[in-house]
Protein backbone atom coordinates (compact mmCIF):
# COMPACT_ATOMS: atom_id res chain seq x y z
CA UNK A 1 0.00 0.00 0.00
CA UNK A 2 0.89 3.34 -0.93
CA UNK A 3 1.01 6.38 1.71
CA UNK A 4 -1.32 8.87 1.39
CA UNK A 5 -0.73 11.45 -0.46
CA UNK A 6 -1.08 15.07 1.44
CA UNK A 7 -3.75 16.70 -1.00
CA UNK A 8 -4.87 19.83 -2.12
CA UNK A 9 -8.00 19.75 -3.75
CA UNK A 10 -8.28 22.43 -6.77
CA UNK A 11 -11.24 24.56 -7.75
CA UNK A 12 -13.64 22.72 -10.08
CA UNK A 13 -14.78 24.38 -13.29
CA UNK A 14 -17.60 26.37 -13.28
CA UNK A 15 -20.83 25.13 -14.73
CA UNK A 16 -24.12 26.62 -16.18
CA UNK A 17 -27.30 24.89 -15.44
CA UNK A 18 -28.74 24.23 -18.81
CA UNK A 19 -30.96 21.23 -18.81
CA UNK A 20 -33.08 19.71 -16.17
CA UNK A 21 -30.96 16.43 -14.60
CA UNK A 22 -32.21 13.93 -17.06
CA UNK A 23 -29.92 16.17 -19.62
CA UNK A 24 -30.49 17.33 -23.28
CA UNK A 25 -29.04 16.37 -26.40
CA UNK A 26 -29.04 18.86 -29.27
CA UNK A 27 -28.33 18.35 -32.65
CA UNK A 28 -25.70 20.60 -34.42
CA UNK A 29 -24.29 21.20 -37.82
CA UNK A 30 -22.04 18.58 -38.73
CA UNK A 31 -18.16 19.53 -37.60
CA UNK A 32 -15.85 18.34 -35.20
CA UNK A 33 -15.32 20.22 -31.72
CA UNK A 34 -11.88 19.44 -31.17
CA UNK A 35 -8.91 21.74 -33.01
CA UNK A 36 -5.81 20.52 -34.91
CA UNK A 37 -4.81 16.57 -34.96
CA UNK A 38 -3.45 13.82 -32.87
CA UNK A 39 -0.47 13.62 -32.35
CA UNK A 40 2.11 10.60 -31.03
CA UNK A 41 1.55 7.21 -31.21
CA UNK A 42 -2.15 7.98 -31.97
CA UNK A 43 -1.16 9.33 -35.18
CA UNK A 44 0.28 5.57 -36.49
CA UNK A 45 -2.28 2.36 -37.13
CA UNK A 46 -4.24 4.24 -39.71
CA UNK A 47 -4.54 7.88 -37.07
CA UNK A 48 -6.73 8.77 -34.85
CA UNK A 49 -9.54 11.20 -36.14
CA UNK A 50 -12.47 10.44 -33.03
CA UNK A 51 -15.78 11.51 -34.55
CA UNK A 52 -14.39 13.79 -37.28
CA UNK A 53 -16.82 13.67 -40.28
CA UNK A 54 -20.53 13.00 -38.62
CA UNK A 55 -22.74 14.78 -36.06
CA UNK A 56 -22.38 17.01 -33.40
CA UNK A 57 -24.60 16.59 -30.40
CA UNK A 58 -24.35 18.69 -27.34
CA UNK A 59 -25.21 17.19 -23.78
CA UNK A 60 -25.51 18.16 -20.20
CA UNK A 61 -25.90 14.76 -18.19
CA UNK A 62 -23.97 11.31 -18.61
CA UNK A 63 -27.55 10.01 -19.63
CA UNK A 64 -27.52 12.16 -22.51
CA UNK A 65 -23.59 10.68 -23.52
CA UNK A 66 -24.99 7.64 -23.53
CA UNK A 67 -28.03 7.84 -25.53
CA UNK A 68 -26.40 10.26 -28.19
CA UNK A 69 -23.70 6.37 -28.90
CA UNK A 70 -27.57 4.87 -28.94
CA UNK A 71 -28.95 7.15 -31.36
CA UNK A 72 -26.49 6.62 -33.78
CA UNK A 73 -27.40 4.13 -37.40
CA UNK A 74 -24.20 2.02 -36.12
CA UNK A 75 -21.91 1.41 -33.59
CA UNK A 76 -18.98 3.02 -36.10
CA UNK A 77 -21.05 5.94 -37.30
CA UNK A 78 -18.93 8.69 -36.35
CA UNK A 79 -20.17 11.39 -33.49
CA UNK A 80 -18.77 14.78 -31.86
CA UNK A 81 -20.33 15.07 -28.36
CA UNK A 82 -19.59 18.24 -26.92
CA UNK A 83 -20.16 17.97 -23.46
CA UNK A 84 -21.21 21.37 -20.59
CA UNK A 85 -21.99 21.20 -17.14
CA UNK A 86 -21.16 18.39 -14.15
CA UNK A 87 -21.80 14.55 -15.50
CA UNK A 88 -22.17 12.55 -11.78
CA UNK A 89 -23.97 9.33 -10.92
CA UNK A 90 -27.43 10.57 -10.43
CA UNK A 91 -27.47 11.76 -13.82
CA UNK A 92 -25.83 8.61 -15.58
CA UNK A 93 -27.45 5.81 -16.71
CA UNK A 94 -27.17 3.14 -18.61
CA UNK A 95 -29.51 3.04 -21.85
CA UNK A 96 -29.67 0.60 -24.99
CA UNK A 97 -29.48 0.42 -28.51
CA UNK A 98 -27.83 -1.27 -30.97
CA UNK A 99 -25.09 1.12 -31.83
CA UNK A 100 -23.95 1.45 -27.94
CA UNK A 101 -23.02 -0.77 -25.06
CA UNK A 102 -23.42 1.22 -21.48
CA UNK A 103 -23.96 1.18 -18.04
CA UNK A 104 -24.80 3.29 -15.12
CA UNK A 105 -22.00 5.04 -13.09
CA UNK A 106 -20.02 5.16 -15.76
CA UNK A 107 -19.32 6.65 -19.07
CA UNK A 108 -18.83 3.52 -21.16
CA UNK A 109 -17.23 3.72 -24.79
CA UNK A 110 -17.76 0.03 -25.19
CA UNK A 111 -17.76 -2.04 -28.71
CA UNK A 112 -17.72 1.35 -30.46
CA UNK A 113 -15.44 3.55 -32.94
CA UNK A 114 -15.55 7.18 -34.23
CA UNK A 115 -16.19 9.12 -31.34
CA UNK A 116 -15.03 12.27 -30.01
CA UNK A 117 -15.76 13.47 -26.35
CA UNK A 118 -14.89 17.22 -25.78
CA UNK A 119 -15.59 19.62 -23.04
CA UNK A 120 -17.10 23.63 -24.26
CA UNK A 121 -18.45 26.16 -23.13
CA UNK A 122 -18.37 27.07 -19.18
CA UNK A 123 -16.38 23.45 -18.95
CA UNK A 124 -17.03 19.59 -18.34
CA UNK A 125 -16.08 18.21 -15.22
CA UNK A 126 -16.63 14.27 -14.78
CA UNK A 127 -17.16 14.07 -10.67
CA UNK A 128 -16.13 11.08 -9.26
CA UNK A 129 -17.21 9.35 -12.42
CA UNK A 130 -15.00 7.29 -14.77
CA UNK A 131 -14.69 6.90 -18.41
CA UNK A 132 -14.55 3.63 -19.72
CA UNK A 133 -13.13 2.38 -23.22
CA UNK A 134 -13.60 -1.13 -23.51
CA UNK A 135 -13.38 -3.21 -27.21
CA UNK A 136 -13.16 0.28 -29.25
CA UNK A 137 -10.92 2.58 -31.72
CA UNK A 138 -10.54 5.51 -32.89
CA UNK A 139 -11.62 7.74 -29.64
CA UNK A 140 -10.93 11.53 -29.18
CA UNK A 141 -11.25 13.01 -25.15
CA UNK A 142 -10.44 16.56 -24.91
CA UNK A 143 -11.12 19.74 -22.70
CA UNK A 144 -12.68 17.58 -19.64
CA UNK A 145 -11.73 17.38 -16.14
CA UNK A 146 -12.06 13.80 -14.62
CA UNK A 147 -11.85 13.48 -10.57
CA UNK A 148 -12.44 11.69 -7.45
CA UNK A 149 -13.22 8.22 -9.15
CA UNK A 150 -13.15 5.38 -6.67
CA UNK A 151 -12.77 2.03 -6.15
CA UNK A 152 -14.01 1.65 -2.78
CA UNK A 153 -15.84 3.42 -0.90
CA UNK A 154 -19.01 5.62 -2.04
CA UNK A 155 -19.77 5.80 -4.93
CA UNK A 156 -17.72 3.79 -6.86
CA UNK A 157 -16.91 3.88 -10.54
CA UNK A 158 -14.82 2.65 -13.43
CA UNK A 159 -12.61 0.30 -11.16
CA UNK A 160 -11.21 3.38 -9.82
CA UNK A 161 -9.26 4.65 -12.79
CA UNK A 162 -10.60 8.47 -14.09
CA UNK A 163 -9.75 7.35 -17.30
CA UNK A 164 -9.11 3.63 -17.61
CA UNK A 165 -8.49 1.47 -20.98
CA UNK A 166 -8.83 -2.35 -21.68
CA UNK A 167 -9.65 -5.54 -24.24
CA UNK A 168 -8.45 -4.83 -27.38
CA UNK A 169 -8.51 -0.73 -27.63
CA UNK A 170 -6.79 1.02 -30.92
CA UNK A 171 -6.36 4.57 -31.23
CA UNK A 172 -7.19 7.14 -28.43
CA UNK A 173 -5.82 10.47 -28.52
CA UNK A 174 -6.78 11.83 -24.75
CA UNK A 175 -5.85 15.45 -24.72
CA UNK A 176 -6.20 18.67 -22.41
CA UNK A 177 -7.61 17.12 -19.97
CA UNK A 178 -7.05 17.05 -15.64
CA UNK A 179 -7.45 14.04 -14.09
CA UNK A 180 -6.96 14.21 -10.35
CA UNK A 181 -7.76 12.25 -7.32
CA UNK A 182 -8.31 13.06 -3.32
CA UNK A 183 -5.80 10.81 -1.54
CA UNK A 184 -4.00 6.76 -2.74
CA UNK A 185 -5.28 3.15 -2.60
CA UNK A 186 -5.94 3.77 1.01
CA UNK A 187 -8.61 6.53 0.54
CA UNK A 188 -10.42 4.20 -1.96
CA UNK A 189 -9.08 5.71 -5.54
CA UNK A 190 -6.90 3.57 -7.78
CA UNK A 191 -5.05 5.07 -11.16
CA UNK A 192 -5.37 8.17 -13.40
CA UNK A 193 -4.90 6.77 -16.70
CA UNK A 194 -4.60 3.08 -17.00
CA UNK A 195 -4.23 0.59 -20.08
CA UNK A 196 -4.26 -3.26 -19.89
CA UNK A 197 -5.22 -6.05 -21.90
CA UNK A 198 -4.35 -5.31 -25.79
CA UNK A 199 -4.14 -1.53 -25.31
CA UNK A 200 -2.41 0.34 -28.67
CA UNK A 201 -1.76 3.53 -30.31
CA UNK A 202 -2.48 6.01 -27.27
CA UNK A 203 -1.42 9.40 -26.70
CA UNK A 204 -1.98 11.52 -23.44
CA UNK A 205 -1.12 14.98 -24.45
CA UNK A 206 -1.18 18.53 -22.76
CA UNK A 207 -2.89 16.96 -19.47
CA UNK A 208 -2.62 17.13 -15.69
CA UNK A 209 -2.26 14.42 -13.48
CA UNK A 210 -2.46 15.40 -9.54
CA UNK A 211 -2.50 14.14 -6.33
CA UNK A 212 -3.04 10.56 -6.32
CA UNK A 213 -1.49 7.82 -5.25
CA UNK A 214 -0.97 6.12 -8.86
CA UNK A 215 -0.70 8.19 -12.08
CA UNK A 216 -1.27 4.82 -14.33
CA UNK A 217 -0.19 1.90 -15.90
CA UNK A 218 0.48 0.15 -19.17
CA UNK A 219 0.11 -3.79 -18.62
CA UNK A 220 -1.66 -5.36 -15.23
CA UNK A 221 0.88 -8.00 -14.87
CA UNK A 222 4.43 -8.78 -15.64
CA UNK A 223 2.94 -11.55 -18.09
CA UNK A 224 0.61 -9.16 -19.70
CA UNK A 225 2.51 -7.62 -22.00
CA UNK A 226 0.12 -6.75 -25.12
CA UNK A 227 0.17 -2.86 -24.07
CA UNK A 228 2.32 -0.51 -25.82
CA UNK A 229 2.91 2.70 -28.81
CA UNK A 230 1.87 4.94 -26.24
CA UNK A 231 3.21 8.59 -25.96
CA UNK A 232 3.29 10.84 -23.39
CA UNK A 233 4.04 14.67 -24.11
CA UNK A 234 3.64 18.06 -22.21
CA UNK A 235 1.91 16.45 -19.31
CA UNK A 236 2.27 17.64 -15.66
CA UNK A 237 2.45 15.34 -13.30
CA UNK A 238 1.94 16.51 -9.64
CA UNK A 239 2.05 14.97 -6.31
CA UNK A 240 1.77 11.54 -7.30
CA UNK A 241 3.20 8.86 -5.46
CA UNK A 242 4.06 6.15 -8.27
CA UNK A 243 3.24 5.17 -11.73
CA UNK A 244 4.18 8.23 -13.94
CA UNK A 245 3.83 5.54 -15.84
CA UNK A 246 4.28 1.89 -14.89
CA UNK A 247 4.80 0.15 -18.06
CA UNK A 248 5.21 -3.24 -18.29
CA UNK A 249 6.17 -4.47 -21.83
CA UNK A 250 5.58 -2.60 -24.89
CA UNK A 251 7.25 0.71 -26.22
CA UNK A 252 6.30 4.31 -24.62
CA UNK A 253 7.70 7.79 -25.71
CA UNK A 254 7.83 10.44 -22.98
CA UNK A 255 8.95 13.88 -23.44
CA UNK A 256 8.52 17.51 -22.72
CA UNK A 257 6.72 16.70 -19.17
CA UNK A 258 7.01 17.98 -16.12
CA UNK A 259 6.64 15.87 -13.22
CA UNK A 260 6.73 17.90 -9.84
CA UNK A 261 6.64 15.74 -5.77
CA UNK A 262 6.80 12.13 -6.82
CA UNK A 263 6.96 11.02 -3.64
CA UNK A 264 8.26 7.10 -4.00
CA UNK A 265 8.84 7.05 -7.66
CA UNK A 266 8.15 7.88 -11.28
CA UNK A 267 8.37 6.50 -14.65
CA UNK A 268 8.77 2.64 -13.87
CA UNK A 269 10.03 0.44 -17.01
CA UNK A 270 10.22 -3.20 -16.38
CA UNK A 271 9.07 -6.31 -17.61
CA UNK A 272 11.18 -6.16 -20.80
CA UNK A 273 9.48 -2.45 -21.52
CA UNK A 274 11.03 0.18 -23.22
CA UNK A 275 10.80 4.35 -23.17
CA UNK A 276 12.47 6.48 -24.79
CA UNK A 277 12.91 9.68 -22.37
CA UNK A 278 13.44 12.69 -24.14
CA UNK A 279 13.70 16.66 -22.61
CA UNK A 280 11.37 16.37 -19.44
CA UNK A 281 11.90 18.36 -16.54
CA UNK A 282 12.02 15.90 -13.18
CA UNK A 283 12.19 18.10 -9.70
CA UNK A 284 11.49 18.12 -6.16
CA UNK A 285 11.03 14.00 -6.28
CA UNK A 286 12.09 11.02 -5.93
CA UNK A 287 13.94 8.18 -8.11
CA UNK A 288 12.25 9.36 -11.14
CA UNK A 289 13.53 6.71 -13.43
CA UNK A 290 13.84 3.27 -13.16
CA UNK A 291 12.80 -0.24 -12.57
CA UNK A 292 11.39 -0.59 -9.12
CA UNK A 293 9.25 -3.19 -7.35
CA UNK A 294 10.49 -5.89 -9.24
CA UNK A 295 13.43 -8.01 -10.70
CA UNK A 296 12.00 -7.84 -14.17
CA UNK A 297 14.24 -5.44 -15.85
CA UNK A 298 12.90 -2.55 -18.08
CA UNK A 299 14.86 -0.56 -20.65
CA UNK A 300 15.26 3.19 -21.26
CA UNK A 301 17.12 5.77 -23.34
CA UNK A 302 17.38 9.00 -22.40
CA UNK A 303 18.50 12.48 -23.43
CA UNK A 304 18.51 16.03 -22.60
CA UNK A 305 16.04 15.96 -19.64
CA UNK A 306 16.63 18.38 -16.49
CA UNK A 307 17.08 16.87 -12.77
CA UNK A 308 16.16 19.58 -10.58
CA UNK A 309 16.49 18.48 -6.30
CA UNK A 310 15.72 15.06 -7.68
CA UNK A 311 16.64 12.16 -5.18
CA UNK A 312 17.70 8.34 -5.57
CA UNK A 313 17.79 5.20 -3.54
CA UNK A 314 20.30 2.43 -3.83
CA UNK A 315 20.46 -0.31 -5.92
CA UNK A 316 18.50 -3.53 -4.81
CA UNK A 317 17.55 -6.80 -5.89
CA UNK A 318 13.90 -5.53 -6.50
CA UNK A 319 14.83 -2.25 -6.86
CA UNK A 320 17.08 -0.41 -10.09
CA UNK A 321 16.98 3.62 -10.06
CA UNK A 322 18.69 4.77 -13.37
CA UNK A 323 19.88 7.71 -11.21
CA UNK A 324 21.95 9.75 -9.88
CA UNK A 325 23.12 10.30 -13.26
CA UNK A 326 20.87 8.59 -16.05
CA UNK A 327 22.04 6.46 -18.61
CA UNK A 328 21.10 4.73 -22.11
CA UNK A 329 20.59 0.92 -21.87
CA UNK A 330 18.55 0.70 -24.83
CA UNK A 331 17.55 2.39 -28.09
CA UNK A 332 14.00 2.92 -29.60
CA UNK A 333 13.17 4.05 -32.57
CA UNK A 334 10.01 6.52 -33.00
CA UNK A 335 8.03 6.55 -36.27
CA UNK A 336 6.25 9.65 -36.36
CA UNK A 337 7.59 13.39 -36.47
CA UNK A 338 7.74 15.69 -33.31
CA UNK A 339 9.06 18.62 -31.72
CA UNK A 340 10.98 18.78 -29.01
CA UNK A 341 11.57 22.30 -26.48
CA UNK A 342 14.44 22.49 -24.39
CA UNK A 343 13.74 20.71 -21.05
CA UNK A 344 14.31 24.48 -19.46
CA UNK A 345 11.44 25.82 -21.41
CA UNK A 346 9.26 22.89 -19.75
CA UNK A 347 7.61 24.13 -16.42
CA UNK A 348 6.36 27.70 -17.90
CA UNK A 349 5.06 25.72 -21.56
CA UNK A 350 2.95 23.31 -19.68
CA UNK A 351 1.98 25.75 -17.08
CA UNK A 352 0.66 27.96 -19.97
CA UNK A 353 -0.54 24.61 -22.00
CA UNK A 354 -1.54 21.69 -19.87
CA UNK A 355 -5.04 20.95 -18.26
CA UNK A 356 -8.34 21.27 -19.08
CA UNK A 357 -10.20 25.08 -19.64
CA UNK A 358 -6.55 26.28 -21.41
CA UNK A 359 -7.70 26.94 -24.72
CA UNK A 360 -6.62 23.98 -26.21
CA UNK A 361 -3.25 25.93 -26.30
CA UNK A 362 0.06 23.66 -27.42
CA UNK A 363 3.50 24.21 -27.62
CA UNK A 364 5.08 25.36 -31.33
CA UNK A 365 8.21 22.95 -30.29
CA UNK A 366 10.28 26.37 -29.50
CA UNK A 367 9.46 27.35 -26.25
CA UNK A 368 6.40 29.37 -27.07
CA UNK A 369 2.78 28.91 -27.04
CA UNK A 370 0.28 28.36 -29.91
CA UNK A 371 -3.47 28.18 -30.23
CA UNK A 372 -3.97 25.40 -33.34
CA UNK A 373 -6.70 25.96 -36.01
CA UNK A 374 -9.47 23.04 -36.81
CA UNK A 375 -7.59 20.88 -38.88
CA UNK A 376 -9.88 20.77 -42.77
CA UNK A 377 -7.72 17.85 -43.69
CA UNK A 378 -8.10 15.17 -41.32
CA UNK A 379 -9.77 11.92 -43.16
CA UNK A 380 -13.15 10.80 -42.34
CA UNK A 381 -13.32 7.23 -40.68
CA UNK A 382 -14.73 4.48 -42.39
CA UNK A 383 -18.56 4.28 -40.72
CA UNK A 384 -19.64 1.12 -42.17
CA UNK A 385 -16.97 -1.35 -40.43
CA UNK A 386 -18.14 -1.94 -36.55
CA UNK A 387 -15.02 -3.57 -35.40
CA UNK A 388 -12.37 -1.98 -38.14
CA UNK A 389 -9.00 -4.28 -37.98
CA UNK A 390 -6.29 -2.11 -36.15
CA UNK A 391 -3.56 -3.72 -38.14
CA UNK A 392 -5.38 -2.75 -41.70
CA UNK A 393 -5.68 1.02 -41.64
CA UNK A 394 -6.31 2.41 -44.59
CA UNK A 395 -3.40 2.40 -46.71
CA UNK A 396 -1.97 2.86 -50.08
CA UNK A 397 -3.99 2.68 -53.02
CA UNK A 398 -3.07 1.05 -56.14
CA UNK A 399 -2.14 -3.09 -56.98
CA UNK A 400 -0.74 -5.29 -54.37
CA UNK A 401 2.53 -5.82 -56.13
CA UNK A 402 4.07 -8.60 -53.81
CA UNK A 403 0.89 -10.58 -54.98
CA UNK A 404 2.43 -13.51 -57.21
CA UNK A 405 5.93 -12.03 -56.30
CA UNK A 406 9.07 -14.29 -55.07
CA UNK A 407 10.58 -14.34 -51.38
CA UNK A 408 12.81 -15.49 -49.35
CA UNK A 409 14.32 -14.49 -45.39
CA UNK A 410 16.47 -15.44 -42.50
CA UNK A 411 15.57 -17.21 -39.64
CA UNK A 412 12.10 -18.94 -40.53
CA UNK A 413 10.22 -20.88 -37.92
CA UNK A 414 8.86 -24.56 -38.65
CA UNK A 415 5.70 -24.76 -39.88
CA UNK A 416 5.86 -20.93 -42.05
CA UNK A 417 6.47 -20.04 -45.42
CA UNK A 418 7.78 -16.81 -47.04
CA UNK A 419 5.25 -17.48 -49.40
CA UNK A 420 2.68 -16.92 -47.36
CA UNK A 421 3.39 -12.87 -47.00
CA UNK A 422 2.65 -12.15 -50.41
CA UNK A 423 -0.07 -14.64 -51.83
CA UNK A 424 -2.87 -12.12 -49.98
CA UNK A 425 -4.42 -14.37 -47.72
CA UNK A 426 -4.63 -13.09 -44.04
CA UNK A 427 -5.07 -16.67 -42.26
CA UNK A 428 -1.67 -17.27 -43.78
CA UNK A 429 1.70 -16.02 -42.02
CA UNK A 430 5.43 -16.16 -42.01
CA UNK A 431 6.92 -16.07 -38.36
CA UNK A 432 10.78 -16.02 -37.76
CA UNK A 433 12.00 -18.62 -35.21
CA UNK A 434 12.67 -16.41 -32.69
CA UNK A 435 12.06 -12.13 -31.70
CA UNK A 436 14.06 -11.31 -34.95
CA UNK A 437 14.34 -12.23 -38.14
CA UNK A 438 13.77 -10.99 -41.87
CA UNK A 439 11.58 -11.62 -44.89
CA UNK A 440 11.95 -9.98 -48.17
CA UNK A 441 9.80 -9.60 -51.87
CA UNK A 442 11.41 -10.40 -54.67
CA UNK A 443 10.65 -9.30 -58.46
CA UNK A 444 12.53 -10.52 -61.62
CA UNK A 445 13.10 -7.24 -62.65
CA UNK A 446 13.24 -3.98 -61.21
CA UNK A 447 9.98 -2.50 -59.55
CA UNK A 448 9.58 0.90 -58.11
CA UNK A 449 8.10 1.13 -54.69
CA UNK A 450 7.01 3.89 -52.25
CA UNK A 451 5.44 2.01 -49.32
CA UNK A 452 4.78 -1.42 -47.91
CA UNK A 453 1.93 -2.30 -45.71
CA UNK A 454 3.10 -4.86 -42.70
CA UNK A 455 -0.09 -6.73 -41.56
CA UNK A 456 -0.14 -9.23 -38.67
CA UNK A 457 -2.16 -12.31 -38.15
CA UNK A 458 -5.69 -12.16 -36.38
CA UNK A 459 -4.20 -12.72 -32.60
CA UNK A 460 -0.67 -11.31 -32.83
CA UNK A 461 -1.35 -7.40 -33.56
CA UNK A 462 1.05 -5.68 -31.58
CA UNK A 463 4.38 -8.04 -31.80
CA UNK A 464 6.30 -6.25 -34.28
CA UNK A 465 8.50 -4.09 -32.28
CA UNK A 466 10.92 -2.59 -33.77
CA UNK A 467 12.26 -2.62 -37.69
CA UNK A 468 14.24 -1.70 -40.84
CA UNK A 469 12.80 -1.80 -44.13
CA UNK A 470 15.82 -2.44 -46.45
CA UNK A 471 16.64 -2.29 -50.12
CA UNK A 472 17.53 -5.90 -50.52
CA UNK A 473 20.09 -5.22 -53.79
CA UNK A 474 21.89 -3.07 -51.80
CA UNK A 475 21.18 -3.84 -48.46
CA UNK A 476 20.85 0.23 -47.66
CA UNK A 477 18.18 0.97 -44.98
CA UNK A 478 15.13 2.54 -46.41
CA UNK A 479 13.53 3.71 -43.12
CA UNK A 480 12.81 2.21 -39.37
CA UNK A 481 10.29 2.60 -36.85
CA UNK A 482 8.53 0.22 -34.75
CA UNK A 483 4.73 -1.53 -35.22
CA UNK A 484 3.32 -2.72 -37.69
CA UNK A 485 1.39 -1.13 -40.36
CA UNK A 486 1.47 1.24 -43.47
CA UNK A 487 5.14 2.82 -44.11
CA UNK A 488 6.04 4.73 -46.61
CA UNK A 489 9.66 5.08 -47.69
CA UNK A 490 11.77 6.49 -50.54
CA UNK A 491 10.75 6.14 -53.83
CA UNK A 492 12.91 3.38 -55.03
CA UNK A 493 13.61 1.13 -58.22
CA UNK A 494 14.53 -2.25 -56.98
CA UNK A 495 14.40 -6.27 -57.29
CA UNK A 496 14.04 -7.11 -53.75
CA UNK A 497 12.61 -5.50 -50.62
CA UNK A 498 13.26 -6.75 -46.83
CA UNK A 499 11.38 -6.36 -43.65
CA UNK A 500 13.81 -6.66 -40.83
CA UNK A 501 12.62 -7.43 -37.44
CA UNK A 502 14.78 -6.41 -34.88
CA UNK A 503 12.82 -6.52 -31.54
CA UNK A 504 9.35 -8.05 -30.95
CA UNK A 505 7.40 -8.48 -27.80
CA UNK A 506 6.26 -11.96 -28.55
CA UNK A 507 6.68 -14.00 -31.60
CA UNK A 508 5.66 -12.13 -35.14
CA UNK A 509 3.15 -13.61 -37.20
CA UNK A 510 3.36 -11.45 -40.67
CA UNK A 511 0.27 -12.37 -42.71
CA UNK A 512 1.25 -9.88 -45.43
CA UNK A 513 3.85 -7.62 -46.78
CA UNK A 514 2.02 -5.67 -49.04
CA UNK A 515 4.29 -3.57 -52.00
CA UNK A 516 2.73 -0.49 -53.73
CA UNK A 517 4.35 2.18 -56.12
CA UNK A 518 1.60 4.47 -54.45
Amino acid sequence: MKRRVAMRLYAALTTAALAAATGVVVTMPSASAATAGATGYATQNGGTTGGAGGQTVRATTGTAIHQALCSRASSSTPITIEVEGTINHANTAKVSGDSCNTAAGVIELKQISNVTIVGVGSGAVFDQLGIHIRQSSNIIIQNVTVRNVKKSGSPTSNGGDAIGMESDVRNVWVDHTSLEASGGEAEGFDGLFDMKDNTQYVTLSYSTLRNSGRGGLIGSSETELSNGFVTFHHNLYENLDSRTPLLRGGIAHIYNNYYVKLNESGINSRAGARAKVDNNYFKDSKDVLGTFYTDAAGYWQVSGNTFDNVTWSAPGSENNPAGPDPKSNTTVSIPYAYSLDAASCVPGIVAQTAGAHKGLKVSDGNCSTQTPTPDPTDPTPDPTDPTPDPTDPTGPTGTNLSIGAGSDGTSKADGTSYGNVRDGDLSTYWSPAGATGSVSVKWASATTVSSVNIREASGSAGSVGTWKVLNGDTGAVLTSGSGAGVVTIPKTSLRKITFQITGSTDTPKIAEFETYAS
